[in-house]
């Protein structure tokens, strides 16, 4: 079967999916490029919790997580199918790494899963199973997660983690296309640099050691996910950056393809 690899996509706001710009292109086109996957798991910004639930429907609903937007957002439906056998199989890569995880059988599909997978795979035929993250547990947590699920991807699933690589919502409406925040540039650069290098240390610090972190992300949750993608890289990782441009002068919409060695489980 072919190797899958690791994706770690900025997922922006809700309305991507009405105006998807240039994330919509380069999510396409990165569909062209990949193997079609037999599954999709994927750790969204949006589901927390304190410790590892994955989502067990067979027919996962769509959440609309949100408020304050067009009807037309709220009519969309992503009608993937479950998985029910690959979220037993998550579950139990999950245990055997000592992360106690739980099955939760009514998880649908927010926004941080349906908005990037309606990009990617518009018709919606491929299964998908969601896994929280744990924000209360930092980024290390979070590379062994995506590390116990590497085996997957020798299974034709593709693990992906769906955040963005700059999130300070506070800074909406204070920048736009025209105006950047001074800090995304910076930042951007850093996490790219720091990916070449392969410093998985650096990154697990990014609090400390990246310019501008706590204006970059306030919270820690939706840089999380990319060390999801990042465990289940393996070595080297082989990572490639996808440039899909700043959404609203404050919002990198970086997208990182990871094609590394999975460890075996």
């Amino acid at each position: 079967m072919t190797r899958m690899p690791a994706l770690y996509i900025s997922h922006g706001s809700p309305m991507t999916a009405l105006a998807p710009g240039l994330v919509g292109a380069r999510l396409a086109d990165l569909a062209r490029a990949l193997p079609r996957p037999r599954a999709i798991v994927i750790a969204s910004a949006h589901w927390l919790a304190r410790a590892p639930l994955v989502g067990g429907a067979a027919v996962p609903e769509t959440i609309h997580d949100f408020g304050g937007f067009p009807q037309a957002l709220f009519d969309i439906r992503y009608p993937a199918p479950g998985d029910t056998a690959l979220s037993a199989r998550v579950a139990g890569l999950l245990q055997a790494a000592g992360l106690a995880p739980q099955l939760d059988p009514q998880r649908g599909l927010d926004h941080g899963v349906w908005v990037p997978l309606r990009l990617l795979y518009p018709d919606a035929d491929i299964p998908v199973v969601p896994v929280s993250i744990q924000p209360g547990l930092g980024p290390a947590h979070q590379f062994q997660l995506g590390h116990a699920l590497a085996p997957l991807r020798d299974e034709g699933v593709l693990v992906i983690g769906s955040g963005s690589i700059t999130h300070n919502l506070h800074d909406w409406r204070s920048y736009d296309d025209a105006r950047q925040a001074p800090y995304v540039q910076p930042f951007i650069e850093w996490v790219e640099q720091r990916l070449a290098a392969e410093d998985v240390e650096a990154l697990l610090d990014y609090r400390k050691q990246a310019p501008f972190a706590e204006r970059a992300h306030p919270t820690d949750e939706h840089l999380l996910p990319l060390y999801v993608a990042m465990g289940a890289a393996g070595t080297p990782m082989r990572a490639q950056r996808i440039d899909a441009g700043i959404d609203m002068g404050f919002l990198a919409m970086d997208i990182y393809r990871f094609d590394g060695e999975p460890s075996k489980a």
